[in-house]
């Protein structure tokens, strides 16, 4: 398990400047609550500068790298969430990123990440060349390959939500994360299980897209049959190194699985009564919440909305295919 002190020291780090990481709200949802029967929070992630929670451990990871590592500058393989992460982080500490993406990547995602000041290297094929390109590139050059998930310094800084969240709600009962490769719920469940144990970390995956679920269940990192998914921030396999599995395997209380459908809902619902436009890996964890409410009427709930770079195309179809109000 992540250390709680490393968390702590994480979370000074990365909000030492007035441009980086903030601290996140937590919001009471009355409609959520009643519709559960549930005291039902959202912890706000999808406010956090660059749409996501990402910002947290791609800002502690590049803090920490020597003068001269940083001074060779940074790659990373990434169409989304920690792409834009990657950048933004670099660019506040003056370090050169390079984000390597598949031909295929949408120009909404590539002009994201631009934006923030990286360098954008295309290559032929999927997700899966884009990485194996950048490792490639990162030991040629000798460049720092900033990994997703796969990084203790990465897991420490996603862990900071952990610590908040303690901070402004200490009586919190149970928390739902979308997993994806584990690094989001790895550092969160590490520092709430070191405060508090009672606290129950329920895992949450899209039946889509199920790797470090299956992987979890066999005890060991398994290959999946990934599907498309309205969650594309939690999609991909797992690398067979992953320091998360391990972790995972410490933290998590309860895995959820949720349908397409349900996530759909879940974004009109939102953006009915919240007036949020969330992405699905968002909506899987507040998905979890609802079908699982059951289980903790009364009690303190909180979701973790971990980001909003979904494309208003994309969204629209979702929220049309559902006739929830």
């Amino acid at each position: 398990m992540v250390l709680k002190d490393n968390i702590v020291a994480a979370n000074l780090r990365i909000k030492s400047s007035p441009n980086a990481v903030v601290t996140t709200p937590l919001e009471h949802s009355s409609y959520f609550s009643e519709l559960t029967g549930t005291n039902l929070y959202f912890k706000c992630e999808h406010l956090q500068k660059t749409g996501s929670f990402k910002l947290r451990g791609a800002t502690n990871k590049l803090s920490l790298l020597s003068k001269a590592d940083k001074n060779k500058g940074v790659i990373t393989a990434s169409t989304g969430n920690h792409g834009q992460a990657v950048a933004y982080a670099a660019s506040l500490l003056g370090i050169n990123a390079t984000v390597v993406v598949p031909d295929t990547a949408s120009e909404t995602k590539v002009s994201a990440i631009l934006r923030y000041g990286a360098r954008i290297q295309k290559v032929k094929g999927g997700c899966l060349d884009a990485e194996i390109e950048a490792l490639a590139i990162a030991e040629k050059e000798q460049k720092i390959y900033v990994s997703p998930y796969n990084d203790e310094q990465v897991v420490c800084g996603q862990g900071t939500i952990g610590l908040e969240l303690l901070t402004q709600l200490p009586e919190l009962d149970a928390v739902f994360i979308a997993v994806g490769g584990g690094g989001l719920i790895s550092g969160i469940g590490s520092y709430i299980k070191r405060v508090n144990p009672k606290i129950s970390i329920i895992g949450c995956w899209p039946e889509n897209s199920t790797a470090m679920y299956q992987s979890l269940n066999a005890g060991k990192v398994v290959k999946t049959t990934e599907h498309p998914t309205l969650s594309d921030g939690t999609a991909g396999e797992i690398e067979e190194d992953s320091i998360t599995l391990p972790i995972c395997q410490q933290v998590i209380d309860q895995k959820v699985l949720v349908t397409e459908q349900q996530i759909a809902a879940t974004m009109q619902r939102v953006a009915a009564h919240e007036r949020y436009m969330l992405e699905g890996a968002a909506c899987v964890a507040l998905s979890g919440a609802i079908q699982e409410a059951s289980k903790f009427q009364g009690k303190n709930v909180a979701a973790v909305l971990c980001g909003r770079n979904i494309t208003l195309p994309t969204f629209i179809k979702a929220v049309s295919q559902t006739n929830l109000r």
